[in-house]
């Protein structure tokens, strides 16, 4: 049965993190964990290869992001929240807040009325 490695979180580098999370897809897989954890691969693949989907995966695991658990024939992952706010505190709710206000701003782009709408 296949095990991966994790770093301990006295390993995460600020750098590595903002690498894994400089990447759309894998800034994606991130959102939708934060929404809800843990989640298997499949719902998480949106429709890309599953080799891609792999990459992805490791190198989010990689830097510490994010905790993969095998269940039987299913992967399941969760973000590191605990393990990266004790050693980068807010660091990713902070990246997630920005991703929030992004997205925000792009829907007000594409469709005016959102704007005018109260929040």
């Amino acid at each position: 049965m296949k095990q991966y490695d994790h770093p301990c979180a006295a390993d995460f580098t600020v750098t590595q993190i903002l690498h894994a999370l400089s990447d759309p897809f894998r800034l994606s897989i991130v959102r939708r964990l934060a929404v809800l954890q843990p989640q298997p691969c499949a719902p998480l693949q949106a429709g890309r290869p599953k080799s891609s989907v792999s990459h992805h995966f490791a190198v989010l695991r990689a830097a510490g992001v994010l905790r993969t658990e095998v269940v039987g024939v299913t992967h399941m992952n969760s973000l590191r929240e605990p393990e990266l706010d004790s050693r980068f505190p807010g660091l990713l709710a902070a990246i997630l807040a920005a991703c929030a206000v992004e997205n925000r701003d792009d829907e007000a782009e594409l469709n005016p009325f959102v704007a005018t709408q109260p929040a």
